[in-house]
């Protein structure tokens, strides 16, 4: 990459996974850990979850997306990258983020999984009562 190439950041997270998307003006090419869009995530659910905020504004095939996506399952990397396209797509265009923010895709979603707690045996579930 050439230091003349424009390019776009934005960091998205989502449970435990952390996504680092680069956006660089193309033609819609998704490469996600030097491997492609469709090789990467097999379900198509995922898939609509990660181009939402390109089709939101009409971003699809300007941008060659770069994604280094680390940690969590591949619900979570899906979020985290929606979250990372997002915000890139905010440093591209201020004016993008009204209607970003609108949708939820600014948002970080916080929900992360509640902790074991000591002497029972999950987050809630507790070992069953015995009076004797």
């Amino acid at each position: 990459m050439s230091k003349s190439t424009i390019q776009y950041y934005g960091t998205g997270k989502r449970k435990n996974a952390v996504a680092r998307v680069y956006l660089r003006p193309g033609k819609g090419r998704i490469t996600i850990n030097n491997r492609t869009f469709d090789d990467y995530f097999p379900n198509d659910v995922l898939k609509m979850l990660v181009r939402q905020p390109l089709l939101l504004t009409e971003a699809e095939s300007k941008f060659d997306i770069y994604v280094n996506v680390d940690g969590g399952g591949s619900s979570g990397q899906a979020g985290a990258i929606r979250h990372g396209i997002a915000k890139a797509l905010v440093e591209y265009n201020k004016e993008l983020r009204t209607r970003l923010k609108k949708n939820g895709f600014l948002t970080r979603d916080s929900r992360i999984k509640e902790r074991k707690k000591y002497g029972q045996r999950g987050a809630r579930a507790r070992y069953q009562f015995s009076k004797r």
